[in-house]
């Protein structure tokens, strides 16, 4: 993904969750996706999709169990 569109996604997200703590990093040897993360805990990744020309986005994130007990 391009720094634009990571910048964009950025924005999204933040406006869409109201909060500006989250950043979305460039993938290390990944082009197609990007990580996020809020307050520097890592919490999915965003998937780009680009077919017959529309482009989209997919937000994958786990959420363990062990989490949901806190």
């Amino acid at each position: 993904m391009t720094r634009d569109e990571l910048s964009q996604l950025e924005k999204y997200l933040r406006k869409t969750f109201q909060t500006e703590s989250i950043d979305v990093r460039q993938r290390p040897k990944k082009k197609d996706s990007a990580e996020v993360y809020v307050a520097d805990e890592f919490v999915g990744v965003v998937y780009r999709d680009d077919e017959d020309g529309e482009v989209s986005y997919q937000f994958q994130m786990a959420i363990l169990e062990l989490d949901l007990a806190s």
